[in-house]
């Protein structure tokens, strides 16, 4: 009889490809979590993993058993939560998975809003890059992601909470060029822009805004936070892309610094949530929406408060020619 532990168990090893490793994310004996695996394979007939010196690899029926083992044991956790939850609004566990471009700014104001609203609610927090937030997601580890939209994964739902507009952050010159009218936008060519590491959305969506600055001139230079962009920036390294949202966190009065709009248009992002459309939990992802979204209000609201009280200016746009 195939059971779930075993199938939770071998997911753990297909995952991090390491029997150690796996038998200490499931607070079990690596003796133990071996025998559950050998046993799963005698009820199914096959070998799932190839045992190596420090890593085990899985096989050719290993690699399709996985991915039937993962959508049973997601089915199972929706199922229990189905139960668990049934007739109760936002409370028990509830692990919520965030962007870093998005954690540091939002969160300070939206967790004890959410703490006040919903104080049974045992919220979870877990800040990582986007791909492995969707793939816990899947996975059902996560409940629920608060990332940028759009996405393409048929298994998810999701919804628009607000936009999230970007600011050019640039280091502050002297007298002469604060007085000079700003710059078109075309010249962004001639600036170091510098950019999130690989893997960080918002380094694609600058990328997508910015076609015109070729490769070669681009900042070699790849941060994992936003707050050490600044800090290249407020040094002289460079320009970047500021999500409005960061305004207030990360300008805090740097003279170093000087913060201009783009024209209208303005390039922005859309955040929102995401969650698998298999999930009985739809009515609380939606009411936690809600209370973001008033938290976002409030802080955008700061933000232009920011950039007003630092008399910014808006970027020319490229002159045709």
């Amino acid at each position: 009889m195939i059971t779930l532990r075993q199938l939770r168990y071998f997911c753990a090893v297909a995952r991090l490809r390491h029997f150690g490793r796996a038998a200490e994310e499931c607070s079990v004996s690596q003796p133990a979590l071996s025998v559950q695996i050998q046993e799963l394979e005698q009820a199914l007939g096959v070998t799932l993993v190839e045992r190596g010196r420090g890593r085990a690899e899985l096989t050719a029926a290993g690699v399709e058993i996985e991915k039937r083992a993962r959508g049973i044991l997601t089915d199972t956790r929706d199922l229990m939560d189905f139960a668990r939850h049934r007739g109760a609004f936002l409370g028990g566990p509830f692990r919520l998975g965030v962007i870093p471009s998005i954690a540091p700014y939002l969160l300070p104001g939206a967790l004890p809003a959410l703490h006040a609203r919903f104080p049974d609610l045992d919220l979870q927090l877990r800040e990582t890059m986007t791909a492995a937030l969707l793939d816990e997601l899947v996975a059902g580890r996560l409940d629920l992601v608060l990332l940028s939209l759009p996405l393409e994964q048929p298994a998810l739902e999701s919804i628009r909470l607000f936009d999230d507009a970007f600011v050019l952050a640039a280091p502050a010159g002297g007298a002469e060029e604060a007085a000079a009218p700003l710059e078109p936008l075309s010249r962004l060519e001639m600036r170091n822009l510098l950019l999130l590491e690989e893997g960080h959305c918002l380094r694609e969506q600058a990328l997508t805004y910015c076609k015109v600055i070729s490769p070669d001139l681009r900042s070699q230079f790849g941060a994992s936070s936003l707050a050490t962009l600044i800090q290249m920036v407020a040094n002289g390294y460079g320009s970047t892309l500021l999500p409005e949202i960061a305004v207030p966190s990360e300008l805090r009065g740097d003279r170093r610094i000087v913060v201009k709009r783009f024209p209208a248009p303005e390039p922005m992002r859309t955040i929102g949530l995401a969650w698998r459309k298999s999930s009985p939990r739809k009515t609380d992802f939606i009411a936690l929406g809600r209370v973001i979204t008033e938290s976002s209000s409030a802080l955008l609201e700061e933000a232009r408060r920011v950039l007003d009280a630092s008399a910014v200016d808006r970027l020319r746009p490229k002159a045709r020619s």
